[in-house]
């Protein structure tokens, strides 16, 4: 009998240390559940590491020396930040096309391209209010041998285009009546200007800063002048997570004080930026309505 109870004695030692060990495990787990969990906000807040992604587009956001984001948006995005409660950042460099893919993959938490704000983005990304009003231009030879004033010009004398994957101008091309074969998709601003160059397309669509920017650095190449853009204005903006409206309200705050500040034209005078290019009142929730 007395071996018995010291049996269940040592069960019942056994079997209260499972349980405090598993208790202890569901503490850790909750707890590592907890963290995982932390809001953009928080993150902000307690002033730690925020993730950008942009691709290689001059001036809007590029990379400096080891990967340093530079551009007119990096910066505009960076003042914003500060004011928020953090200046810790980590640049993600990639191509256009993999921009809201990587954001909604977690590979960064705020994108920094200076997307346009479209009603079908809208549906895969939140955005901050418009931080600029401006449009495409088209880059061409040097003297635009080929007289090319519109995306219209283009595909009426069966020209090949040059145009950033993803971009919305891709789509314009498309209603215009470009075939397929004349729409050359490519990476970035970079390798639209090359195409043009090597003769592979007659022109590039380009974001108006970017296509001025680019043009001044290569006496080979030009802005097409006159030109008529494909349709109104558009409106950059900062992308976001769906589930990150906090984030996005308080950036906004922050936002509309900021923007056309003396502070802030500082910042990205020197991308070309002027206040011709600040917004000119559209909201983002009724271009997301488009």
């Amino acid at each position: 009998m007395v071996k018995w109870k010291l049996d269940e004695c040592f069960k019942a030692a056994i079997l209260k240390r499972i349980a405090a060990l598993g208790l202890a495990a569901m503490t850790i787990s909750s707890f590592a559940g907890s963290a995982s969990a932390e809001s953009l906000l928080e993150k902000i807040k307690n002033g730690e590491t925020i993730r950008l992604g942009f691709t290689n587009e001059p001036p809007s956001a590029y990379p400096g020396a080891n990967n340093e984001p530079l551009g007119l948006v990096n910066v505009m995005t960076l003042d914003v930040l500060k004011k928020m409660g953090t200046t810790e950042i980590e640049p993600v460099v990639t191509d256009w096309g993999s921009l809201v893919p990587g954001l909604q993959a977690g590979r960064f938490d705020i994108i920094t391209g200076g997307m346009w704000i479209k009603p079908e983005r809208c549906r895969n990304v939140l955005f901050s209010e418009p931080i600029a009003s401006s449009n495409d231009s088209m880059i061409v030879p040097k003297g635009n041998p080929e007289a090319l004033h519109s995306l219209q010009d283009a595909q009426k004398k069966g020209l090949t285009l040059a145009i950033m994957t993803g971009t919305t101008a891709v789509e314009q091309a498309k209603k215009l009546g470009f075939p397929d074969d004349k729409v050359m998709q490519v990476a970035g601003p970079p390798e639209v200007v090359q195409a043009v160059k090597a003769g592979r397309a007659a022109a590039g669509s380009l974001y108006s800063l970017n296509a001025t920017t680019l043009a001044e650095q290569d006496p080979s190449i030009e802005v097409a002048d006159p030109y008529t853009p494909p349709g109104p204005n558009e409106h950059p903006a900062i992308a976001f997570p769906l589930s990150e409206q906090a984030a996005v309200d308080a950036f906004n705050a922050v936002l509309k004080d900021y923007i056309g500040s003396d502070e802030m034209m500082a910042s990205v005078g020197k991308y070309g930026y002027t206040k011709r290019d600040l917004p000119d009142g559209s909201k983002t929730a009724d271009l997301c309505k488009g």
